[in-house]
């Protein structure tokens, strides 16, 4: 039986707040998954915990944890670690965008991106392993990004995903034989709060370039009960990562747009 056959019991997601891990609640609550869900700042999580225990008739509580900061990062590790009340899937979708050309960022917004890009989710993820392995049964689902796949120029942020995106194969090569899984979910542009808070200009992207959290949501989970590493909701951008996959870096170098703008310390 593959790892997403069955529901899993208990989920924490990080960046739970709204948008993609808002959708991953929802969706875990209504399978009857328990719920750890990690915010920033506990106060708006823990409404969004009680009206998920209360519709839905599961537990759900909130763990407040900056993870851009080590102590942050470590109590989120330790409750993953914890035999008790195990954590069998974990979804590290906090992230943030950092869009000012390389030369012209700071070396700590550089450092606060790859805390929480990059460092959150080595570290949680091998919190979480060694008790999934044990148990014979778990999965953990990395939030990367269509723009993993590509070398844009400007920022670091696609290249923190393109770390996301091959840890998670890597790993989850590692893992599959104890009958754990790793997925990297790559979705391109979502209906979320990312771009707002990140404040990237997407007046001109075109409607149907849009995503819908529901649906990226569903398609990650689809794609891990199918045993898939590598999950990219949508066909336009299945289609565009396959170009990208194939087409010669010259060429990707030479029509890649110039991205600029200016970092949101904001991680979901």
């Amino acid at each position: 039986m593959g790892a997403g056959a069955r529901p899993y019991s208990r989920a924490l997601v990080t960046g739970a707040s709204s948008g993609i891990g808002a959708a991953f609640a929802r969706q875990l609550a209504a399978r009857g998954t328990a719920l750890v869900l990690v915010p920033r700042a506990a106060a708006r999580l823990s409404a969004a915990a009680a009206e998920l225990a209360s519709r839905y008739g599961v537990e759900a509580t909130a763990l407040a944890a900056d993870l851009s900061t080590e102590a942050g990062t470590a109590a989120v590790a330790e409750r993953l670690g914890r035999s008790g009340d195990p954590v069998d899937l974990l979804i590290n979708n906090a992230g943030l965008g950092l869009t000012t050309p390389f030369p012209e960022s700071t070396p700590d917004d550089e450092e606060y991106l790859l805390r929480v890009n990059v460092h959150a989710v080595l570290r949680l993820t091998h919190a979480a392993l060694p008790g999934m392995i044990a148990r014979g049964r778990g999965a953990v689902i990395n939030v990367s990004s269509v723009a993993g796949f590509t070398a844009l120029p400007g920022s670091t942020y696609p290249a923190s995903k393109a770390w996301v995106i091959n840890f998670s194969e890597s790993v989850d090569q590692s893992v599959r034989r104890h009958g754990v899984r790793v997925v990297a979910l790559c979705p391109g542009y979502t209906r979320t709060e990312f771009h707002q808070r990140a404040r990237i200009d997407v007046s001109r992207t075109p409607n149907w370039w849009w995503l819908d959290a529901d649906d990226v949501v569903r398609h990650g989970l689809r794609d891990l009960a199918r045993g898939r590493p590598v999950s990219v909701p949508g066909w336009r951008y299945r289609a565009l990562v396959a170009v990208v996959r194939h087409a010669p870096r010259g060429l990707l170098r030479t029509l890649a747009p110039r991205a600029r703008g200016r970092v949101r310390r904001d991680a979901a």
